[in-house]
């Protein structure tokens, strides 16, 4: 049976969000079972097969566009993206839906409160210290204290280790984000990067005061997430945000 971690938060009961994991899938090791990436070498025909379930499990309204995600910070229009390049996908119509695929990389959705607009968006540390999330809010025509946002499973931060250079970009972007590292014991120039955090203080910088989510670790818990860092050679989870046609009626 496909799971749906369904998001948390205050938002309209037409707003449909959450992210998958490995349950409910065909695929087989290492891919094994709902792998959604069709980029991974993957059985294209068990991805075909495991998107087609997740439309039905979930009663998509559409088949999600799967855009080629670049670690950038372009924000597409979903339901017309197809397979371009970016890492957001937007929309104010209902039944249309925005779908990112991860596996560590932080998935960020955001709606506003009235729930007319929505965004996924796709954020490892190049996209999120490269400005997706700053374009993710603007994005949406409200003021960004309108808005609400949840962090979907992402690696966690005792298991994300990165290097100085990594930092510096962090630094450079916003100062305040030096506060989501700590150092790695015995090994100067490393880092413990915690997403979590760092997604918080960007989006607390641009004015987002409502975040949830942010309590999983995909690299310590191989039964239920996929995790590139962890095995390498993995498959995708994908979170999805849609608003529900019946809302029209």
């Amino acid at each position: 049976m496909i799971e749906l971690l369904a998001a948390d938060w205050p938002a309209p009961p037409w707003v449909r969000a959450g992210t998958t994991t490995r349950a409910g899938g065909v695929s087989a090791a290492p891919f094994d079972r709902l792998n959604l990436g069709a980029h991974v070498g993957d059985d294209p025909d068990a991805v075909r097969r495991n998107r087609e379930r997740l439309v039905q499990a979930l009663g998509l309204p559409a088949m999600p566009d799967w855009p080629e995600q670049v670690h950038g910070n372009r924000v597409l229009d979903a339901g017309r993206a197809g397979g371009d390049r970016g890492d957001a996908l937007y929309t104010d119509r209902p039944g249309v839906v925005c779908a990112v695929l991860t596996a560590d990389c932080l998935p960020l959705l955001l709606c506003d409160r009235r729930g007319e607009r929505v965004c996924a968006a796709h954020a490892g540390w190049r996209g999120l210290f490269g400005g997706i999330v700053e374009a993710a809010v603007e994005r949406f025509d409200r003021l960004p204290g309108e808005l609400l946002a949840w962090l979907g499973p992402a690696i966690g931060p005792a298991c994300f280790e990165v290097g100085d250079e990594v930092r510096e970009v962090a630094r450079r972007r916003n100062p305040e984000l030096v506060q989501a590292f700590r150092p790695v014991n015995a090994k100067p120039g490393h880092w413990w990067l915690d997403i979590y955090r760092a997604a918080r203080i960007l989006l607390a910088s641009l004015g987002v005061r409502f975040v949830a989510g942010g309590g999983y670790c995909t690299v310590s818990s191989a039964e239920r997430f996929y995790s590139y860092r962890r095995d390498g050679r993995t498959g995708r989870m994908a979170s999805l945000i849609w608003i529900d046609e019946r809302r029209k009626q």
